[in-house]
């Protein structure tokens, strides 16, 4: 990977371009220098090659016995690139270069959950550069300079920048997928499926020429058939195709019943699965908290009451809002998911993915427990559901795709 700088731009003057890799990094400063000189930067030249770095002699102290290892450190906040500062490689303590560096995150829209999802990723410190990406350059510039900022008060290295296009990005091993209209007070998720598809579509094909061996976590509403859209217009495998519905849904229902006072929120287990929306379905026979089946420590109004306020959370903080919609939890869920595959857990949880006979749907995005590895989905789970859950999750698999017969319409 290479930075550059404004310098680069004033060479570049009088070809009139300047070509860059798929991993450079091209200051803001650059960028500025770029358009008052009218210089075009080209994405997607090779790297140039690099001198072997001149080995130092050997210490004289070396012969006194071992040495305490050398950290080799690196600016802690992106906001450094503009004023040219060094950028050595950088190491968490104890952890080798080739466990800390992920690659790169490119985060699709600047607003409030990929603002969210972009901090949680940076703090992690597991990634070498989260990028956000808007088409107000600006905006996300100066997202990433605040969260850049944020990097000695959150103890992360990761690199944060903001970029105006996907493919200034550069080539990404996650996509997350926040851009789209949010939701206003009276909207439903499916009143914005005609403006957020021709986003989302445009997205994911930009998104298959930039990083083709990228995995896309869908986050725009209406989330199910966002993320068929975007599988279809990405022409991805579907196992590289998966939405965030269910993590978020799940986590509404474990504080909604922590609320009662039976359990911690993170002691409440339970699957949000379906539709992300009217038709999500929440399987009480596998919900539990602290171990103890929730229908044996809760009543059943009680319970159904809960599952109703969770399947509405979304539009109930749209209204308490009073303009856009929720962001934090929404954020930090879409943030889970990546980090689990980062990790090559094979965590099992709750997301919209391409069913594949399972439950006896097929040939749909639907909520369903998948377990996530390194290149996405690995596999669909298989719970143990009652007769009237497993056919309210056929049901809202039913539903989504007469959803989908309406955006093919007008997508």
């Amino acid at each position: 990977m290479t930075v550059w700088g404004a310098a680069a731009v004033d060479g570049a003057a009088a070809a009139g371009t300047l070509r860059v890799g798929l991993r450079d990094v091209v200051t803001p400063l650059a960028r500025e220098r770029a358009r008052e000189l009218g210089v075009e930067i080209v994405v997607g030249a090779p790297e140039p090659p690099r001198e072997p770095a001149p080995v130092p002699p050997p210490s004289p102290l070396a012969a006194a016995g071992p040495a305490s290892p050398v950290r080799r450190m690196r600016p802690p906040s992106g906001a450094l690139f503009r004023r040219g500062a060094p950028l050595p490689d950088a190491v968490r303590p104890g952890v080798a270069p080739d466990a800390r560096d992920s690659g790169r995150v490119v985060v699709v829209g600047a607003g409030n959950v990929g603002t969210v999802a972009a901090l949680r990723l940076a703090e992690s410190d597991v990634f070498t550069e989260v990028v956000l990406v808007d088409v107000d350059e600006g905006r996300a510039a100066g997202v990433a300079l605040d969260l850049a900022h944020a990097a000695a008060l959150s103890g992360f290295g990761t690199r944060v920048r903001g970029a105006g296009t996907v493919e200034a990005a550069g080539e990404a091993d996650f996509v997350v997928v926040t851009a789209g209209r949010p939701r206003q007070p009276g909207m439903s998720r499916s009143d914005l499926i005609s403006t957020n598809a021709a986003i989302v579509g445009d997205v994911a094909r930009r998104v298959a020429a930039t990083s083709p061996r990228a995995v896309i976590v869908v986050v725009t509403n209406p989330l199910d058939e966002m993320t068929q859209h975007a599988w279809t217009s990405s022409g991805f495998p579907a196992e590289r195709v998966l939405g965030m519905a269910g993590v978020l849904d799940t986590a509404r229902f474990q504080a909604l019943t922590a609320l009662t006072g039976v359990a911690r929120a993170d002691r409440v287990a339970a699957w949000a699965l379906g539709s992300h929306g009217e038709e999500m379905v929440i399987p009480l026979s596998q919900a539990s908290a602290d171990g103890r089946p929730l229908p044996a420590v809760l009543p059943g109004p009680q319970l159904d009451a809960i599952v109703d306020r969770a399947r509405g959370s979304g539009a109930e903080v749209v209204g308490l809002l009073r303009s856009g919609s929720a962001f934090l939890a929404p954020g930090l869920s879409a943030a889970r998911m990546v980090l689990a595959m980062a990790a090559d857990s094979g965590e099992v949880m709750p997301a919209a993915v391409l069913a594949d006979g399972s439950y006896g749907i097929r040939d749909v995005y639907v909520g369903l427990p998948a377990r996530l590895g390194r290149g996405g989905v690995r596999g669909i789970v298989e719970l143990d559901l009652r007769p009237d859950e497993l056919t309210a999750l056929r049901a809202a698999a039913d539903r989504i795709r007469e959803r989908l017969a309406g955006l093919a319409s007008v997508a």
